[in-house]
């Protein structure tokens, strides 16, 4: 059976590894990642800015026109809308490693839920496997931060979304101006949690390494005639 200081460290690493899971549970709920004010200008007679508010699923735009005609607001799904060019693939990209980080947070929380209420030190169900499930997730979560931003500031994906809702009016677009939301934010409470429960599992080892250490000390100590003996 585990020692009670191992069963309260590593029931800490699982409520770690679950607020982790949790979420990037909200974070693939909240439909509004990054907000952007694109200017646009149709040529003829209306001009204007849209503004544009999305996440990995959903979205909806609006029109704040200076002159013309503008169309009324519309929610739309991201994926339905896109075409297929690199803004979507990207983003497709950036939905999978989000899962794929759900799954490794899911194997994270088992795997310390499993070492406080066991002793699987020399296997791969012990630390180890707990280091590299929490180190993938770590690098999934900062893949899909960077890969979001990237596709929406540098790769179009804000003028994409417009282009396609406003296929019909034949607007030109300016550049975008981004402001990231709160659940884009989220992602980095997500390392936080894998960090604590990396932590968590580091500090355990240390402790264990130091009892071992001490147990062999009296031996080492003691003279060799008594070992002998």
């Amino acid at each position: 059976m585990p020692t009670a200081q191992k069963t309260l460290l590593f029931l800490s690493g699982f409520v770690s590894s679950l607020g982790s899971f949790v979420t990037l549970c909200v974070v693939l709920a909240i439909p509004r990642w990054v907000t952007a004010r694109i200017e646009f200008d149709d040529g003829r007679f209306s001009n204007g800015s849209v503004t544009v508010t999305y996440g990995l699923f959903r979205g909806e735009t609006s029109q704040d026109l200076t002159s013309g005609l503008g169309q009324s607001d519309q929610a739309f799904e991201v994926l339905k809308i896109l075409p297929a060019v690199s803004p979507r693939s990207l983003h497709l990209v950036v939905i999978a490693f989000l899962f794929l980080g759900l799954f490794t947070s899911l194997l994270s929380s088992g795997l310390t839920l499993f070492n406080a209420v066991s002793n699987p030190y020399q296997t791969w169900l012990g630390p180890t496997s707990i280091f590299v499930w929490n180190g993938l997730n770590m690098t999934l979560t900062v893949l899909a931060m960077v890969q979001f931003a990237v596709n929406a500031q540098a790769n179009g994906l804000s003028r994409a979304l417009c282009s396609a809702l406003y296929a019909a009016q034949g607007y030109t677009y300016g550049p975008a101006v981004h402001q990231y939301e709160y659940p884009f934010w989220l992602l980095l409470l997500v390392l936080f949690f894998n960090v604590g429960t990396v932590v968590v599992v580091v500090f355990y080892q240390n402790a264990r390494y130091q009892r071992k250490q001490e147990r062999r000390k009296p031996l080492e100590n003691a003279p060799r005639d008594g070992i002998l003996f």
